[in-house]
Parts: C-alpha cells; sequence; structure tokens
C-alpha cells in the first residue's frame, strides 16, 4: 500500500517510491482555549501535507512536528515553546538533511504564526548556502480570502487564534478532539490591520482563544480544506516537475516611456 508519510516508510520502500520533493510540516504546542487541543497547528499542518501529497507523484511529507516559537502564546497551561534561534537552526537543520539525501525541492508547510519568520530565515539561508535548492514557505491560511467566498465567515472575516477558521478545520480534520461546548473567545478590537505590532497573547484575549470560535462548523472546515488542497495540490504538481526557476533571461524588461 502506498503510503506518502515518511515515518511509515523503510529503507527499501523508499528507495523504490520515486519520491524527490518533501512537505515539511511544522506546527507548535500551545492552549487553542478549552475546545482545541495543543497540538492544532501540527495536526493541521500534518493533515493538509498528507492530502496534498496523496494526489502528487513524487512527494513525501516528514512526520508531525509539534513544536514552535511560542512565547508570545504563554498566558495558559500548557505552553512548550522553542527560541526563535533555536527553530531557525531546528528548520535549518532538517532542510540540511534532506540536502544531504539529494532532495532539492522542499515545501515548509506552516500551521503557527510565531513559525512565520523562523521558517522564512532558515529556509533563506539555507537557500543561500545551497542554491541549487528549492525551496518555499506556505502559511496554510493565507490563502483563504482568494479561494473563498466573502461571506463564508461570520465574524471577523474568520480570523483568530482558535477561532472561527482555525475551528472549523479542527472540526473537519480532527473532529474527535474537539470540544465544540466549550468554545468561546474574544474579538479584539484595537489590533491595527496594516501595521505589525507586538503582543503577547494575554493582551488581546482572556481566553486561550480570540475571534468566535463557536461560529465554527465542520462544513466551513470542509470548504477551507477543499480550497487548500485545491490551490496546493496544482502547486505542488508544478514543483515536483520544475522546482522554482527564475532565469533573468527570460524576465520583462522593464522599459519607461
Amino acid at each position: 500500500m502506498r503510503t506518502v508519510r515518511l515515518e511509515e516508510m523503510n529503507t527499501r520502500s523508499f528507495a523504490e517510491s520515486g519520491f524527490d520533493t518533501a512537505i515539511v510540516p511544522i506546527g507548535a504546542c500551545e492552549s487553542h482555549g478549552d475546545h482545541m487541543p495543543f497540538g492544532t497547528d501540527g495536526l493541521t499542518s500534518h493533515a493538509l501535507a498528507v492530502k496534498i501529497a496523496e494526489q502528487c507523484e513524487k512527494t513525501f511529507v516528514l512526520p508531525p512536528y509539534y513544536l514552535g516559537m511560542s512565547t508570545h502564546y504563554r498566558h495558559k497551561p500548557i505552553n512548550v515553546t522553542l527560541t526563535n534561534e533555536t527553530q531557525i537552526r531546528v528548520i535549518s537543520e532538517v532542510l540540511e538533511s534532506l540536502h544531504h539525501w539529494g532532495l532539492r525541492k522542499v515545501l515548509i508547510l506552516n500551521g503557527h504564526d510565531g513559525n512565520i519568520p523562523c521558517a522564512e530565515i532558515a529556509a533563506r539561508d539555507v537557500k543561500v548556502r545551497h542554491p541549487e535548492m528549492s525551496l518555499a514557505v506556505f502559511d496554510w491560511w493565507t490563502i483563504l480570502a482568494q479561494m473563498l467566498p466573502a461571506d463564508t465567515f461570520e465574524v471577523w472575516s474568520g480570523w483568530g487564534h482558535a477561532g472561527e477558521v482555525e475551528t472549523s478545520i479542527g472540526l473537519a480534520l480532527f473532529p474527535e478532539l474537539m470540544h465544540m461546548e466549550h468554545a468561546r473567545g474574544q474579538v479584539p478590537t484595537r489590533l491595527d490591520p496594516f501595521v505589525k505590532e507586538i503582543w503577547t497573547f494575554d493582551e488581546i484575549t482572556g481566553y486561550g482563544a480570540s475571534g468566535a470560535a463557536e461560529k465554527g462548523t465542520p462544513e466551513k472546515g470542509a470548504k477551507i480544506v477543499d480550497a487548500v488542497i485545491r490551490y496546493m495540490t496544482d502547486y505542488m504538481r508544478r514543483f515536483e516537475q520544475e522546482g522554482l526557476r527564475y532565469d533573468p533571461v527570460d524576465a520583462l524588461e522593464y522599459r519607461p516611456d
């Protein structure tokens, strides 16, 4: 039986698989309110990665990774966090390990906001050391505004930590770990949409969740999953075939009038 999950393979099955493209799913261990599991971000990124890889020919998925840079989420038990420096080093060493085994096309599929700068820094540094590698970073929630109708979500465009969007995707991907009878959150009113404001989570909500968690539904979650899979399957099929190729010879030249 074919699997895309590296932890389920062995030396022979991997060698015979033809896989040459990897997805590295990363998450965190932190409170997502009383209704979602601590491992939400890793559960989500890994489940999405597996679903994407199953639609591709040469892509496999690394084991789920449940630790992230979460120092700003220390407001509720139980938070297990890495520093920025450690997370950058961990991701860098994973990429270096894949490079050692001849893998040149790698996507980092991120499920946690605190990992965004770490993943980008790690990928950039490894790219400079190994320019032959094709490296990309994808935060799964970033495409929803383009892929789903504007009225899909009811409150705050669905956003929040364990809010409407994240609660919905949890109900779609791991419903057995969800406890909707305890779903509650708060919508912050003073966050600027254009300025990167640096906060700790206790300044945004008194709960372990922000946004309207109680508005999450399995139906909305299914739409989110479908949107992510459709977009990223198309992307990864191109990525498998071509990697990332940037050729200045083929670029359009700007000529001012």
